[in-house]
């Protein structure tokens, strides 16, 4: 992984590890695909989401929404950094719902680890559609 001109190596591995535990307490009974995720806030806090299944499955809970929601319950602000992971611990992509997600409380300026290294929101959802098209 290259380096981050705002978070250092080290901090991206505590990011993990943060994403790494909290996928341990994934409720995943159905396809047994845990997942779990860590972001910091722009204030410093370490934000973090598992998935919750569900028997009905389009109401499944992706640890992204997780991780937003305690964005929002611990105070609000902006998503600065991401990292989302499998049960293995090996770093995972977003889906699409959930890219859209991030996009929306980190903006395009949102770095991820994604399994091609360090890119930022803008380059993994490029042309996002986002609440300033909602302005106009």
């Amino acid at each position: 992984m290259s380096d981050s001109c705002c978070v250092e190596q080290a901090q991206w591995e505590e990011l993990k590890q943060a994403a790494v535990a909290v996928s341990e307490r994934a409720y995943a009974p159905y396809s047994r695909f845990r997942v779990g995720a860590a972001a910091l806030a722009d204030d410093g806090r370490v934000l973090v989401g598992c998935n919750v299944e569900n028997a009905a499955y389009g109401v499944v809970l992706c640890a992204e929404c997780g991780v937003v929601s305690q964005l929002h319950a611990t105070g609000g602000g902006r998503l600065t950094h991401f990292v989302c992971v499998n049960g293995d611990g090996e770093v995972i992509m977003p889906c699409g719902r959930c890219r859209q997600l991030l996009f929306e409380h980190g903006g395009p300026g949102l770095e991820m680890w994604t399994v091609s290294g360090l890119r930022t929101m803008a380059e993994v959802l490029p042309d996002a559609f986002g609440p300033d098209d909602l302005e106009a």
